[in-house]
């Protein structure tokens, strides 16, 4: 079963080092070229179902401008689950362009079955 998309670029935020939410929904927007918009609602709700998974933990917290700022970290095992989504993502991504053929920059033969 593939992960959801905010699942997913938390998870690649966090591989390039621990971030508190803000932090997450602004490096996800940009690493993604706008394409990745998360909502604070739907960031919080992931990342306690990450924490909740080990996917994630807990790394730190400050206040800042009297507002507590959480820092979050990915964990070996989201580090696994990251991997194995990227590979499931490349291989889709191999099928479709090698399907989609010469008119889309492809010049590998037409892949089926699956």
């Amino acid at each position: 079963m593939s992960m959801s998309r905010p699942a997913f670029w938390i998870l690649a935020v966090l591989a390039g080092g621990r971030c508190h939410g803000y932090q997450i929904m602004r490096e996800a927007a940009l690493s993604s070229e706008g394409l990745v918009t998360l909502k604070p609602t739907t960031l919080y709700a992931a990342l306690e179902r990450l924490e909740r998974d080990g996917s994630i933990q807990q790394d730190g917290e400050e206040i800042v401008d009297g507002r507590v700022r959480r820092y979050y970290r990915i964990t070996e095992d989201g580090k696994r689950l990251l991997g194995a989504e990227t590979t499931v993502l490349e291989r889709s991504a191999r099928t479709a362009r090698a399907n989609l053929g010469p008119a889309w920059g492809q010049t590998a033969p037409r892949l089926t079955g699956a």
